[in-house]
């Protein structure tokens, strides 16, 4: 029992000395600091509301959260909810077919269209086949200044 009494002195100036536990920094604070940051990060689920209202959904907290990303442009927080074809990466603007394209218009070489699982879904372009080379048909994306797909990124301040 003796040795029990004499450690709680020592065990409460250990306690004393001990760090708060860190809080993690909100979205908001990052843009602020940071201004702009390409990298997508999850959002926390504290804005799972914020993310309903910018896209007009009604995700569950947990849905929201799997599937929104967010990112600093200008010290704003911008966010993005995946889904099918709805990237939230870098977009790809080159106007070189890629190989997926180049492969589609040697089977198909009259084809008004190339699949995005042949052409990948983070191209602007709409691709076609014209005598089995790939061609841009048209630009069905536009870009933000930082290479995103404008439409698929909404301010949350």
């Amino acid at each position: 029992m003796r040795s029990v009494t004499f450690l709680l002195p020592v065990l409460a100036a250990f306690a004393a000395l001990a760090v708060p536990p860190a809080r993690a920094e909100t979205p908001a604070a990052a843009c602020a600091r940071t201004g702009t940051a390409d990298k997508p990060r999850p959002v926390p689920e504290s804005l799972a509301a914020a993310v309903n209202a910018a896209f007009g959904t009604r995700m569950p907290a947990k849905v929201a959260v799997a599937t929104t990303v967010f990112r600093c442009a200008d010290g704003h927080v911008l966010v993005c909810t995946t889904g099918a074809n709805l990237p939230c990466g870098a977009t790809d603007t080159t106007r070189i077919p890629g190989s997926g394209a180049v492969a589609w218009c040697r089977t198909h070489p009259s084809a008004d269209f190339i699949p995005a699982y042949a052409t990948g879904t983070s191209t602007i372009y709409a691709w076609r086949c014209d005598n089995g080379e790939a061609r841009i048909a048209r630009q069905m994306q536009d870009v933000d200044p930082r290479g995103f797909i404008a439409r698929y990124w909404k301010p949350l301040d």
